[in-house]
This record gives C-alpha cells, structure tokens and sequence, in this order.
C-alpha cells in the first residue's frame, strides 16, 4: 500500500559490522484507511522458532590458544542483484504472520514493548501520551518505524533514536506485506517478487541510520504479514524477522479498556504490538492504566534488542 509520492531506496547500505553467528530463527499495523480487527497471532510454529535461540554449548579447551583471535572482518550484505540471484524462482508454501523464520516470542523473562509507527495519510501522527508514559515509568520498548512516518516526523525520529529508553526498527519502505509473488493482506497488496521485497526491506535503512546512527536488527512488514521466502531474505540481509504474541491494540482502534485487558494477559517472553502514530485512538490510556498494574506485579520490560540474538 505504498503512497506514490513516496520517493525510492537511497543508496544502499553501509557495511554490517560484527555480524554474529544468529538464530535461525498490528497488526495490520496501520494501512493509509482504517483498517478495523485484526487477527491474533498464530503460534502453530513457535517451538520451532524459539528452538533456534538456544545458545550454542562451548567445547572445553585443553589450553588456552596462545595466539589472539582476529578481529570479525567486516561483512557486506548482499547486493540487490547477489539477492535476485539467491532467492528468485522459489516459490513460498507459508503466508501469514508467523511463518518460517519470523519470532513472535522470546525466552527471556522480560515482556517486550513494540510500537509500530506506519506513515501515510491518517498513520503520521505522535502519541506523545504513550511515549511520555513508557519514559515516565522508565519502561523501554522497541519503535518499528516506516520510512513515510520517519520523514514525516524527522526531528522526534531523530530524538527517539537518540533516546537509551527506546530502539528503533525497520518497518519497511511503503508499508506493504512482504511477498515474493504478490499476495495481499487486509486489502493492501504486498510486494510482488524478490525485488520487489528487497526495495521494501531496504527502502527504509538509510533514513534509520540518519536518525538513529546504527544497522537496524528487527523487520516488520506493513500489516505483519509475510511468506517464508521473504521472512529469509530479512534474515539474509542481517535484520531479523519479529512479530508478536499480544495485539494490545488491533491497529489503534480498540478502545482502552480493551487495550488494557489485553496488556493484562503479558508473560515473560510475551512479545507485544501496539501503535504509537494514532494519538486519537485508546492506546496510549489503555497502556497508562495497565502497565502500573504488571509493574507492580513484577512484570519487568526489554527492548527486543536486549532479549533476542543477533543475526
């Protein structure tokens, strides 16, 4: 559902440092109308997602190596061609929001805040309510921010970059569920091949590292939806795919009561979804009176940063 005065991918992306060994591993977020329920997410494949973050066990060593390890030698992600060439022609068996390769939980006892922030008309708002209640609560969360709502909003993209509470990520180029061959989601149509989706997934990178100085980890495309081919290409390009165990607020469009008796239900490991670029809808009140509650209940909070590996 791209905006057609959305202007294309800058050029392409700086050198990925130190890319660990990784995992192998909304919503309908907001579209350009109003996009009212959403599905919850599907879990079917979640043993086989959090299969892949258990650390690897270390062998024991007879004696320490007298000789120092070199430094990581600096890797550079796949061109736009190099990734055609890899991944055109396979054809996808999954579409969903928790295909193959996407985490939507984490093994962590902390519960993680996602916000998504989806630009275009009527999605570019601020609900500076929400985020001054995350920071006076001193709760962090991770902000998916689309390259509409970025240039949209530069200067507070720029200061939540900057700000340790918050980690921003990617949430695409023009908002469009991620697909090889053209599917759709909610009436939005998604990408339609491998080059497609590359523009999606890389559209947005240059204006995050503007904003917030570093390589974005985390993808989410535009209303969470994605095939099992494009949630590898994320992979592939250094930037892990994360959905969600909790939709607290449907798209900002449940009132906050709802929003706050689906906040209630968060467990370690839980991965959470709501918006923070509708300010007119009952997210932001359904967070103030839910999150004191599992505050004080013991509930602690992480960035996805801070829980989940690196690719």
């Amino acid at each position: 559902m791209g905006d057609s005065g959305v202007p294309g991918p800058t050029g392409r992306r700086a050198i990925l440092l130190g890319l660990a060994s990784g995992v192998l591993a909304a919503v309908a977020s907001c579209s350009s109308g109003d996009t009212i329920g959403l599905e919850s997410a599907a879990l079917s494949d979640e043993r086989r997602d959090l299969a892949a973050f258990a650390p690897p066990v270390a062998e024991a060593s007879a004696a320490p190596s007298q000789v120092p390890s070199a430094s990581p030698a600096a890797v550079l992600p796949p061109s736009k061609a190099q990734l055609v060439t890899e991944f055109d022609g396979r054809q996808p068996a999954e579409w969903g929001l928790a295909v193959t390769g996407v985490v939507t939980r984490s093994h962590a006892s902390q519960t993680v805040l996602t916000l998504d922030a989806c630009g275009g008309p009527g999605g570019s708002g601020v609900d500076k309510d929400l985020l001054a209640t995350l920071r006076r609560l001193n709760i962090p969360a991770t902000l998916f921010v689309n390259a509409r709502w970025i240039q949209a909003n530069r200067q507070v993209a720029a200061e939540l970059g900057q700000d340790p509470l918050f980690e921003l990520a990617n949430h695409g180029w023009q908002h469009r569920p991620l697909s090889v061959i053209g599917r759709s989601a909610y009436g939005i149509p998604g990408t339609t091949s491998v080059a497609d989706a590359y523009d999606e997934l890389t559209g947005c990178e240059d204006l995050l590292r503007e904003v917030a100085g570093g390589q974005p980890r985390f993808f989410r495309p535009g209303t969470a939806y994605l095939d099992e081919v494009a949630a590898a290409m994320s992979r592939r390009l250094g930037m892990l795919p994360v959905n969600f165990s909790i939709n607290a607020d449907a798209g900002a469009t449940l009132a906050p009561s709802a929003v706050a008796s689906a906040l209630a239900t968060a467990r370690p490991g839980d991965i959470v979804i709501a918006h923070f670029n509708k300010p007119g809808g009952g997210t932001a009140a359904g967070f103030r009176q839910a999150l004191p509650q599992l505050q004080g209940g013991g509930t602690t909070f992480a960035r996805l940063g801070d829980v989940l590996p690196a690719l």
